[in-house]
């Protein structure tokens, strides 16, 4: 004989059944804050396709930063509509570019997005100090605070930069300080690891406000004879540096490196480095550039230390000359700060014949720094 249970009591089972069956939900994690650090790559397309769509010539131009005029807007502009450069350099004093959102209209003028770079180091080197207050050079910061303070003044510093239209500095310095008075108090450092750890400290500041930032002067500038402004100049064999100079480099920017991770990039001195380079300065040099892509094991932007100014380069080379040999020798972009003279340098990059495999890679780096395709 079947013996019914009364429905409440069935009932009641089963509800106890569902409530330990299913845990209660827990309560959702906040979302991050909207900063640089958070910018991811959805919603860009595909890097191939871009590049495949882009004419010889622009590809080329991408792979030029050009020096403009800080006081002339309008000038600017209108260089940028005509010749589509990659980016462009704000040295010097003037300010009227980086004021009353002046930059918008210039990269109006870009069909594909354009890099806005400055080289704001702090100390003798930065650009902001009359519109956002003085940055300390980086021997300064790394006396006086810890890395933790440092990443916030990064910070502070990267969203001053980055409301003024600047989306690129070329900082920090990584060199490790030795005779350069060219370097001095621009390297944290005479110690490889103090300067990796507040060169760190400041890129990770100026990344969370997103800023895209370069460190500077591969292989090492800190112990070089002289100033390469002014000329050639030569470092300590190639096995010193690895000891000391280059140490930055693989410890930020090799595998498993903090900054190994396509958001920040490498410039390259004009430095000559027994063993290393023969009767070229650095930044025209192929196996330097297969130094830090082989050995380091970087895979990011790497673009040359400025091409028209530095005597250690003109002395020997016209402007057009020069971005060729640094293109061909492994930049992914050429620099030259003092501006001008971009259609001839396409002109001769069109003629020059520069490999077409090697020339959609350096500008599929260009744009993933600029964070134009995925």
């Amino acid at each position: 004989m079947t013996v019914r249970k009364p429905l409440a009591v069935v009932l009641g089972a089963l509800a106890g059944l569902v409530l330990t069956a299913v845990p209660a939900a827990a309560t959702p994690a906040p979302p991050p804050p909207l900063t640089g650090e958070h910018l991811g790559p959805d919603r860009l397309p595909r890097c191939a396709d871009v590049v495949a769509a882009m004419s010889p010539r622009d590809k080329l131009a991408q792979r030029l930063m050009v020096g403009v005029d800080g006081a002339d807007p309008r000038a600017t502009a209108e260089n940028v509509r005509a010749t589509q450069v990659g980016a462009i350099f704000v040295g010097g004093n003037a300010t009227a570019l980086l004021t009353d959102q002046a930059v918008r209209g210039v990269r109006a003028m870009s069909r594909i997005p354009l890099a806005v770079a400055v080289d704001d180091e702090g100390g003798r080197v930065q650009r902001l100090d009359t519109l956002d207050g003085e940055l300390p050079s980086a021997r300064a910061m790394a006396r006086s605070r810890t890395p933790d303070q440092v990443r916030e003044l990064g910070e502070q510093r990267g969203r001053e930069q980055l409301a003024r239209g600047i989306t690129m500095n070329l900082a920090p310095t990584v060199d490790v300080t030795g005779k350069s008075a060219a370097i001095g108090d621009r390297s944290f450092a005479d110690d490889p690891d103090t300067v990796s750890r507040y060169a760190d400290a400041f890129v990770e500041g100026q990344r969370a406000a997103g800023v895209y930032t370069v460190l500077k002067h591969f292989p090492g500038h800190g112990r070089a004879s002289g100033d390469s402004h002014k000329g050639r100049v030569t470092t300590p064999p190639l096995a010193d540096m690895r000891a000391d100079d280059l140490r930055p480099y693989a410890s930020l920017l090799g595998p498993g490196g903090p900054l190994a991770d396509g958001r920040t990039g490498v410039l390259v001195g004009h430095l000559d480095v027994p063993g290393l380079t023969t009767d070229l300065p650095s930044s025209l040099t192929p196996e330097v550039y297969a130094l830090l892509r082989g050995e380091i094991g970087f895979d990011g932007l790497v673009l040359t230390d400025d091409l028209g100014a530095m005597d250690a380069v003109t002395d020997e080379f016209t402007l057009p000359e020069a971005v060729e040999r640094a293109l061909e020798a492994g930049a992914d972009m050429a620099l030259w700060s003092s501006g001008g003279r971009i259609t001839p340098v396409l002109d001769h990059l069109e003629q020059a014949g520069l490999d077409p495999a090697g020339n959609d890679a350096a500008v599929t780096r260009v744009l993933r720094a600029k964070r134009v395709c995925s």
